[in-house]
């Protein structure tokens, strides 16, 4: 029978990998895994997490667990551990029961099932299309290539061949047939109306949480996302690259202008939709879709004054990221039942580089002399959304603080599956 010592570790290490499988910064795990350590009566733990395993010791000197991240977590699953780590933080829930649901965890099915995962992969190209380009016959071309994402997501469950080359698998095909309608006169600006159907795939959310990492000081962890979010980038602009070789692309259909044809409304419009998506493609409750709206909707807002108030992308990418830290934290704050991080993960979706680093690099496998510009500005946005994450975090940390110590995290109990 393990000894309590035994089981301590092992309930750590399951609990920082969920963390980790969630898209969670290493610094943020460490010290969340430290503080349910601490409740468990191990003041001295030691946690060393990396993005792809996580390593627990309850004192300097003593025997020590390594427990290896397996795949992602959908935002209900991490919710779930988010809520079981609150849980433990304040004693409302023992390791044993702790234990035998994390146990269980990746087995919960998906609540919306294949028909709501394409579903929602079809509102995701939607609502992106209108946030990015607002035209009709963009939005229309990201409900019809948004499938074949989410057919490659499913694959790639399957098949560690098609998860490695599934970044050039996406941008090849969503590419060929963006430049085919383009020749046909049916959209413009292929480069950005490609973007919208592969959007949910892009690794700007990794580049950025990298940046975030080598900020708080974890150089392995961060300079490892930014490796890996950097070569997937690239796989997704030689396949955009091989798409226009293929065809023979012209330089004029090259511009990187986006279309805006349809009015002011239309990227509220898609900030509804996008939230709508991601409660299907994440399998998040519905009664939980306004609490994902009101963050998304803020970040969208303050991103919007800064691009367009002060005449700056870097400024609304600092603004929107400032907010959505602030936002999610106030929604954790008055909806205790709903982790942070769970809030705050849809705002990617908003504020990742990924499409504006996608068609930068893009054009400098195609068209080398007009994207010199556009890639120092997209490191500029990411370095600027980076600041404005941990900005925003360190003034929303007091509150955090507050609605721990008032115990408001537990009075509604953590997010059940079904409900």
């Amino acid at each position: 029978m393990p000894s309590i010592e035994d089981r301590d570790r092992r309930l750590l290490a399951w609990l920082g990998a969920g963390l980790l499988a969630g898209g969670m910064p290493t610094n943020e795990v460490e010290e969340d895994v430290q503080e349910v350590a601490r409740a468990l009566g191990h003041p001295h733990a030691q946690v060393g997490a990396l993005p792809t395993a996580v390593t627990i010791t309850l004192s300097a000197g003593r025997p020590s667990t390594s427990e290896r991240v397996e795949g992602g977590l959908r935002l209900d699953q991490l919710a779930e551990v988010a809520a079981l780590q609150a849980r433990l933080r304040v004693g409302s829930i023992g390791p044993e029961q702790a234990l035998a649901r994390l146990a269980t965890l990746r087995a919960d099915p998906h609540r919306y099932a294949l028909p709501g995962l394409f579903a929602g992969g079809v509102l995701s190209g939607v609502g992106i299309g209108l946030i990015l380009t607002p035209a009709w016959p963009s939005v229309l071309f990201a409900a019809f290539l948004s499938p074949v994402t989410v057919l490659l997501l499913r694959l790639a469950g399957a098949s560690s061949t098609i998860r490695l080359l599934m970044p050039l698998f996406a941008a090849f095909a969503t590419s060929v047939a963006a430049f085919g309608a383009a020749r046909l006169g049916l959209i413009e600006s292929p480069l950005w109306t490609l973007v919208a159907p592969i959007a949910v795939i892009l690794p700007g959310a990794t580049i950025v949480t990298g940046l975030i990492e080598l900020g708080a000081g974890a150089m392995v962890a961060g300079t490892a996302r930014l490796a890996h979010g950097t070569v997937q980038m690239l796989l997704f602009a030689l396949g955009v690259g091989a798409a226009a070789a293929l065809l023979r692309v012209p330089l004029d259909q090259l511009d990187p202008t986006r279309p805006v044809d349809l009015g002011w409304w239309a990227p509220l419009l898609g900030i509804v939709v996008v939230t709508v998506a991601i409660s299907l493609l994440e399998s998040l409750p519905l009664r939980l879709l306004p609490w994902v709206l009101v963050s998304v909707l803020a970040t969208y807002l303050a991103q919007t004054l800064g691009t367009t108030g002060l005449d700056s992308r870097w400024a609304g990418a600092f603004l929107g990221a400032f907010v959505a830290s602030l936002a999610a934290t106030l929604v954790e704050f008055l909806r205790p039942a709903l982790p942070r991080v769970v809030v705050f993960q849809p705002s990617f979706w908003l504020l990742v580089p990924g499409s504006l680093g996608l068609v930068s690099v893009a054009q400098a496998d195609v068209a080398p002399v007009a994207a010199a510009g556009a890639v120092g500005e997209v490191t500029l946005v990411v370095i600027a959304l980076s600041l404005g994450i941990a900005v925003g975090a360190s003034l929303a940390r007091p509150l955090r603080h507050v609605a721990r110590r008032l115990g408001l995290a537990y009075l509604l109990g953590p997010l059940r599956r079904g409900g």
